[in-house]
């Protein structure tokens, strides 16, 4: 029994979720807005970062824009 009413009230959070993201497009996200808020560069321990994000920077980095980390 407590199973059931386990998965009812997990389906009803993702229902909810889904309906508030329906009428106001907005995703959930934490409290700080996200580690590129902080100053974190990525979120890995590589030394540098992967192909496809090195080459994004480029991209953004020609245009004038700043790199999206």
């Amino acid at each position: 029994m407590i199973f059931l009413y386990t998965l009812i009230i997990f389906a009803l959070f993702f229902l909810l979720a889904g309906i508030g993201y329906i009428f106001q497009k907005k995703v959930i996200n934490g409290s700080c807005g996200g580690l590129a808020n902080v100053g974190v560069d990525k979120v890995c321990s590589c030394e540098k970062p992967c192909f496809k994000r090195r080459i994004k920077n480029k991209i953004a980095e020609l245009r004038g824009e700043k790199g999206q980390n």
